[in-house]
């Protein structure tokens, strides 16, 4: 599963952290901590499913499966 993460990690760093991952950890919380804003989530959710061909359903939406490296981690496995 770590390919997975670091895949995302490279996504979010190339695209909300322009390259810059320093205080990107996997606990890092995207909403919180202001790395990603709410239409940032739904483009993480877009590449998450062209990436992995995983379709997030709405219920799914939820920070508990996209708020952090971690979590998206734990859905992905769960998920795939």
């Amino acid at each position: 599963m770590n390919a997975v993460v670091a895949k995302v990690r490279e996504y979010i760093v190339e695209n909300y952290l322009f390259g810059d991952d320093e205080n990107l950890k996997d606990d890092s919380e995207f909403m919180e901590e202001g790395i990603i804003d709410s239409t940032g989530i739904l483009e993480l959710v877009t590449f998450l499913e062209d990436e992995f061909s995983i379709t997030v359903e709405d219920d799914e939406l939820i920070p508990e499966n996209l708020n952090s490296l971690k979590n998206i981690g734990s859905y992905l496995a769960n998920k795939m």
